[in-house]
């Protein structure tokens, strides 16, 4: 089962078509969306409608909620709610903060932040930024009833590894973000991170079991702000 992951979205229409056709090139099997269709240089309005048309899978994310709210429209690039028509309204105001997918794999979960909150960060600390930690990741990391955790926010495509649970953030589409999309393999245990610059090769592929080169942590508490980041990039 393979699954095409599309991060943050920002109104980066064009980015989100070449994302989908490449994607359903491939033959996926699903397309998850972490959400943040709007603010940003392109066109919210047909993000919306490519996303309605491919069933692709999403979950808001803060900036669609700060729409709905009027709250935080000094942002750069922000969109209006007035700009948008009832039916729009409507397919962003009634996105779920999560969604989950049951597979032969495992549990997996996808969402903005952690869960229902859209503004959590997970970070285990690097030279050039501090550990981020959850309390609500580590409840749910107790359960091991979640084996794959796709999120965005932070629009660094990257993966980390936890004794049962994998996290894999799918980045952004953003072009100031090195924009790109990323394919899990579920049946073989990988994920690959691709570029829109290098399209059709892939830039990476990232075992999403771990391995003993790569750091394996129990919970955001173990996070020792020394972490050699695991990237999907080139």
């Amino acid at each position: 089962m393979q699954l095409g992951l599309i991060g943050d979205v920002h109104a980066h229409d064009e980015h989100l078509l070449q994302a989908i056709e490449f994607l359903t090139t491939l033959g996926v099997d699903a397309l998850l969306c972490t959400g943040d269709i709007v603010d940003g240089i392109g066109n919210p309005h047909r993000c919306i409608e490519l996303l309605i048309e491919h069933n692709v899978k999403v979950v808001a994310g803060n900036h669609d909620r700060w729409l709905i709210e009027e709250k935080a429209r000094h942002v750069p690039n922000a969109h209006l709610r007035r700009a948008f028509n009832d039916q729009e309204l409507d397919y962003i105001a009634n996105l779920p903060r999560q969604h989950d997918l049951d597979t032969p794999y495992g549990n997996l979960k996808l969402c903005h932040g952690v869960a229902n909150n859209d503004l959590q960060k997970i970070w285990p600390g690097t030279e050039r930024m501090p550990v981020e930690r959850s309390p609500q990741l580590d409840t749910l990391l107790q359960t091991d009833e979640v084996r794959y955790l796709i999120n965005g926010h932070m629009h660094y495509r990257t993966v980390i590894h936890f004794e049962y649970m994998t996290l894999i953030n799918a980045g952004t589409l953003r072009a100031d973000h090195r924009p790109g999309f990323s394919v899990l393999d579920l049946a073989l245990n990988q994920v690959t991170g691709y570029e829109f610059a290098t399209l059709p090769e892939p830039v990476r592929t990232i075992d999403t079991r771990g391995s003993s080169q790569l750091t394996t942590f129990k919970n955001t508490q173990d996070f020792t702000g020394n972490w050699q980041p695991v990237t999907l990039y080139a």
